[in-house]
């Protein structure tokens, strides 16, 4: 393993990015979404870890004046199980911290018990149920959220 980078997403980042999302979930963001997101969403924050400049995850957020939204976060598969997922969302709180956020919330899949046992370590707790939030699947939605 080379040096392992956490920065701000850039648009030449895009293609790699494209193939963590195809590999996470099951209605993938597309190329468009992802361009409109950097370039048009003021609110938006998209941040890559890389090693030896090869993209391995990625998280978004929006902060809107206090409250900070995680998007989504994703690693590849050969990248999961081994704490990169909790540098990269640590990162991200960071950030949010830094940026003046107050707040923290997110959605998770009501069956991914997984990335809940992450959240909860980063001290996020339920707030709610989002019915037939995924559209793939009509699964519900955790909501999970943090004062920070």
């Amino acid at each position: 393993m080379g040096k392992i980078i956490i920065r701000q997403m850039q648009l030449s980042d895009i293609n790699q990015v494209l193939e963590i999302e195809q590999s996470s979930f099951g209605l993938p963001w597309t190329e468009e979404v992802f361009q409109r997101e950097l370039t048009e969403n003021p609110y938006a924050l998209y941040f890559v870890i890389e090693n030896n400049e090869r993209i391995f995850g990625y998280c978004g957020m929006w902060l809107v004046i206090d409250e900070a939204q995680i998007t989504n976060i994703a690693l590849l598969p050969a990248y999961r199980g081994r704490k990169y997922g909790v540098a990269l969302f640590q990162y991200v709180i960071n950030q949010a911290i830094a940026l003046g956020a107050s707040k923290l919330s997110l959605e998770v899949r009501v069956s991914n018990m997984v990335a809940q046992k992450l959240y909860r370590r980063f001290g996020l707790q339920p707030g709610g149920i989002r019915k037939n939030y995924y559209t793939d699947n009509n699964e519900d939605a955790l909501v999970m959220w943090v004062n920070l």
